[in-house]
């Protein structure tokens, strides 16, 4: 669901702003969920592909807006996660934060700077955050489509649980394309949503 208001203006808030903002006055920022202390592929099938999704944020600086990535985990442990993933984007931690304007995960959130203020305008999660997902708009105008149970396909045509093509052998499917990835045991719970 999406929303749009403005936050309150909290030092966590300014914190963001003032740190991931320059040169613009626009941010966007997808917060990514984290398990502390759990391995690469134990983190969220979810966040893994719609980050992995969105490799360069070219056309957003020409427009005047930065985007970075909110972690929900310590940075000591999300940086090697970067690293193995060869994200590009800048990642800023928020363990520790409880303000609802900046912490959270699997949410895509827009802020605005005015003066000396900086404004949470709009914020989505769920199937709002597939915006970010060009793979899954592409499954769209493919004739099976993303091949899930909530489709209304014809019988016969192949269709899988909700969010388990987002994991293979153990890992979220980005994975798989990183030097050293390994298969591993699989889940017991196979969205960590």
């Amino acid at each position: 669901m999406a929303a749009r208001h403005a936050s309150p203006r909290s030092p966590y808030v300014r914190l963001v702003g003032t740190a991931i903002l320059r040169p613009h006055d626009q941010l966007v920022v997808y917060k990514h969920m984290w398990h502390d202390g759990k391995p690469f592929e134990d983190q969220c099938e979810g966040c893994t592909a719609s980050i992995w999704d969105f490799h360069d944020a070219a056309y957003l600086g020409a427009r005047g807006i930065s985007f970075a990535v909110l972690g929900e985990g310590p940075y000591e442990e999300m940086a090697p996660f970067r690293e193995f993933m060869g994200y590009t984007h800048p990642w800023y931690s928020t363990h520790g934060v409880h303000d609802p304007a900046i912490a959270g995960g699997g949410v895509i959130a827009c802020y605005l700077r005015r003066g000396g203020r900086f404004y949470l305008t709009y914020e989505t999660t769920g199937r709002g955050v597939e915006a970010i997902m060009a793979s899954h708009r592409l499954l769209d105008m493919t004739v099976y489509g993303r091949q899930e149970v909530w489709e209304d396909s014809p019988p016969g045509w192949p269709q899988d649980p909700t969010y388990t093509h987002w994991r293979r052998d153990g890992r979220p499917v980005p994975q798989w394309t990183r030097p050293g990835a390994s298969p591993v045991g699989a889940r017991p719970d196979p969205h960590c949503h």
